[in-house]
């Protein structure tokens, strides 16, 4: 037996007792939390086999526990939230800013950008970013709203009394328009080109990391390598980060030709955000291209498919809610009678009350994103309570909003929930669609206005009605999504005095 082979056995060895050291070290520490019984070895993988049903059945075991479950898949442990006062603790703590390690799925296409980067750089890149969604900036967004919405609703027109069809590949190219033209401002026309090779990569990229969080072999890396979807991955990257560079080429010249204080003011409506960012500085230093980019393509993920899902989930609320339609459109006929062309001002959004606690009420009932991940890379004492390093900490939003303790007959959909007086005495984290604490969505504000002037602009001018017997299979996906599509059918609203 040679002495290579010798001693990578001796490493071996010491690598895996270190690893159970650690394990048993960990399980220990937590014994006091509540934890379902499983198998020692493979721990709850059953819990996750089966998409149409992880979400409800960690939300009941969370519930039945307290609030939080301990959990263990394979010896990784993992803490599962699903009470508000124990979520603040996680999302508002500033020890607690590492994401979970499934964030490491985004690397090759977000680099370390706001939303996968760590600590250090993070308070950096916020600080930066945070004017960015001043008022005054969001409210030149309007017109890419409007404009985008305006063509949403024409693509729409095809479905009128023509029975069901799924909204949902019609808003997600609708937002992606929205996203393309506000973060980069350029307009790369998903709605009437959906076979371009950069719509179609942005779908590709979203397709493979979903793959890669619910399958165990494509978790690890170096399986990954050799899977087809690492070669589609690479292509689909070759044309994202193509695309976004030489967007931020041209700008950069075109700021050369010009003074930045004295742009005129279409420049600033299209390229405020990316504008920023080349005009950044972190300790001293401009943002290097590379840097730029992974905050645009960042911004590009975070508000396409999120807003996305929220949208087509709205429309399907509001088709099976007629009351709640009949209510949110009274609100609009208040503010443009039966001009169903006119575009809404900033001022209008801001007023569309009900229309946004129909939206809050959508978000409780189907948050995009559904869960929110940190992992300890230290043993931190949270409250008195001491989390080994490594524990991952899973708060999930889809739980908390589900609590009956917090919500009544939390299954309702009912938007009266959001009303001022019916919040006086609510957790403040027994809602937390955008997350919560310092590492919450920037882009909130943003993304309401956005779905505001969408579904303002669609109510105007369709009735959205239900479709007999379907009901959205809810799934975790990269964001929350509806595996059989989300369904509905439209019929042209005639807009006179007698309506209302």
């Amino acid at each position: 037996m040679s002495v290579v082979f010798l001693l990578l056995l001796v490493i071996i060895k010491i690598f895996i007792f270190k690893y159970i050291r650690e394990v048993f070290r960990v399980k220990n520490i937590l014994k006091n939390v509540p934890s379902p019984s499983c198998p020692k070895i493979i721990g709850h993988v059953s819990y996750f086999k089966d998409p149409k049903i992880v979400l409800p059945l960690l939300t009941k075991t969370a519930h039945e526990y307290g609030g939080v479950v301990k959990m263990h898949i394979f010896g990784k442990h993992l803490l599962l939230i699903c009470d508000p006062e124990k979520a603040e603790l996680v999302l508002s703590s500033n020890k607690l800013l590492n994401k979970s390690w499934e964030y490491k799925f985004f690397h090759r296409w977000l680099g370390t950008g706001l939303l996968t980067s760590g600590p250090e750089k993070w308070k950096k890149t916020r600080k930066i970013l945070t004017p960015t969604f001043h008022f005054q900036i969001l409210e030149q967004y309007i017109n890419v709203f409007n404009s985008q919405s305006n063509i949403f609703v024409q693509k729409l027109k095809n479905h009128i009394d023509s029975g069901s069809f799924d909204v949902y590949p019609y808003v997600t190219l609708l937002t992606l328009d929205v996203i393309c033209e506000a973060a980069m401002g350029v307009n790369v026309h998903a709605q009437n080109n959906q076979n371009s090779k950069y719509v179609q990569s942005v779908q590709k990229m979203s397709r493979i990391i979903k793959r890669r969080v619910i399958s165990l072999h494509k978790f690890i890396d170096w399986i990954y390598y050799f899977s087809s979807d690492f070669k589609k991955e690479a292509e689909a990257l070759k044309v994202l980060h193509g695309y976004t560079n030489s967007v931020i080429s041209k700008r950069k010249e075109e700021l050369l030709r010009e003074n930045f204080v004295n742009e005129n003011k279409e420049g600033k409506q299209r390229m405020a955000f990316l504008d920023l960012l080349l005009h950044a500085k972190i300790d001293g230093v401009p943002l290097s291209n590379e840097e730029i980019r992974q905050e645009v393509d960042t911004f590009m993920f975070e508000g396409h498919d999120t807003t996305a899902s929220a949208v087509a989930f709205s429309l399907y609320s509001l088709s099976q809610n007629s009351l709640v339609q009949t209510k949110a459109f009274e609100e609009q006929y208040k503010l443009f009678g039966d001009d169903q062309q006119r575009c809404a001002t900033y001022n209008e959004l801001q007023n569309m009350k009900y229309l946004e606690i129909v939206i809050k009420e959508v978000l409780r009932l189907y948050p995009s994103v559904f869960y929110f991940g940190r992992e300890t890379i230290e043993d931190i004492e949270i409250d008195g309570f001491l989390i080994p390093k490594g524990v991952h900490l899973v708060t999930l939003a889809y739980g908390i909003h589900r609590k009956p303790e917090i919500f009544f007959d939390p299954e309702k959909f009912d938007p009266n929930r959001f009303l001022p007086e019916n919040n006086i005495n609510r957790h403040p984290y027994s809602f937390v669609p955008f997350s919560a604490g310092p590492r919450n969505c920037i882009g909130q504000k943003f993304a309401m206005l956005e779905m505001k002037t969408i579904l303002s602009t669609t109510l105007r001018r369709y009735e959205i009605l239900p479709v007999e017997n379907f009901k959205p299979a809810i799934a975790p996906d990269v964001i929350l999504k509806s595996r059989n599509g989300v369904m509905i059918s439209l019929r042209k609203r005639l807009v006179n005095n007698n309506s209302l």
